[in-house]
């Protein structure tokens, strides 16, 4: 049984993972910046922006999990939205070293969020772990939070990061944007269509926490990816025939897209094919590898 305080713990996979783990017997609380409604959730106050944090939050904890960060692609990416995307995710996490340097403590994991953003749009380039960052706004967002997680190191802490992909869920994310148009009769794919999707499971991924938590010869950063990667078209052409819908509307051309989403169109557009090939190799085994397959339970088809 672990003592596990997660950090954006109210979010669509902080809920999911604090259910599996309290389900495990698992001991779970919650850092956020509102007081929480969950009878068996204790949750202990933060505050980013005033780098403030109750120090009682870390009594007992032996495991971090730190999901916490502002969604990328709920608002348009102005200099104050960017600045506030990367520091959601780096001060946060610093805000709780500080107080781990300056309070005696039982922290031994840190298991944290980071996403497959880090490598950007890079074609058809299959990417590993050991594959580089691209130099646009996203990678550097990327980098920047990995390398504020990695000062955990230096306390003596074992750090895992997940760089997760599009994670299909029927209760929020990229999922029901996607299937929306195609429910009306409008779907058809983005710009190309030809650019890949790193997508997984929502099922997977907390799995992939679990393990992550539990397994104490996991470190490093791992991709958080099904094995089967798509393209946009692929994805789209999936979604129309698990809720039996034609795909007849025209391509939604990129330049519309630049229009509209301005910078933040590469979160739709760029093209990142990820190998899941790293945490394969430790004996996970993926419940939804296909898109299909995973289509299938999340609609019930």
């Amino acid at each position: 049984m672990n003592n596990i305080l997660i950090t954006g713990g109210t979010g669509l996979l902080g809920k999911q993972l604090t259910d599996a783990l309290i389900i495990q017997g698992h001991n779970v609380s919650h850092l956020s910046r509102r007081a929480g409604n969950n009878a068996v959730v204790k949750t202990f106050l933060w505050d980013i922006a005033k780098g403030t944090i109750d120090p009682e939050c870390i009594n007992g904890i032996d495991t971090i999990v730190h999901l916490a960060g502002e969604g990328i692609a709920e608002k348009r990416w102005t200099t104050e939205r960017k600045k506030l995307l990367i520091e959601s995710r780096t001060k946060s996490i610093g805000l709780i070293y500080k107080l781990l340097k300056s309070t005696p403590h039982t922290v031994k994991h840190i298991v944290s969020a980071s996403a497959t953003g880090y490598y950007s749009d890079r074609g058809n380039e299959l990417l590993t772990e050991t594959s580089p960052p691209a130099h646009d706004f996203l990678s550097d967002c990327c980098v920047q939070w990995e390398k504020a997680v990695d000062e955990g190191e230096a306390l003596g802490l074992r750090v895992v990061k997940f760089r997760t992909g599009v994670v299909l869920s029927p209760a929020g994310g990229a999922l029901p944007l996607m299937a929306k148009p195609v429910q009306f009769f409008v779907g058809s794919p983005l710009g190309s269509g030809k650019q890949w999707i790193p997508w997984i499971h929502h099922r997977d991924v907390v799995a992939m926490y679990l393990l992550g938590i539990t397994n104490e010869k996991l470190t490093g950063v791992y991709n958080m990816v099904a094995p089967n990667p798509v393209t946009n078209a692929q994805l789209t052409k999936a979604i129309a025939k698990q809720l039996h819908r034609p795909l007849w509307a025209p391509r939604v051309p990129a330049f519309a897209l630049k229009l509209l989403l301005g910078e933040m169109s590469l979160v739709v557009l760029g093209s990142t094919k990820v190998s899941s090939g790293k945490i394969e190799q430790t004996g996970f085994k993926f419940s939804y590898p296909d898109v299909e397959s995973a289509l299938k339970e999340l609609y019930g088809g």
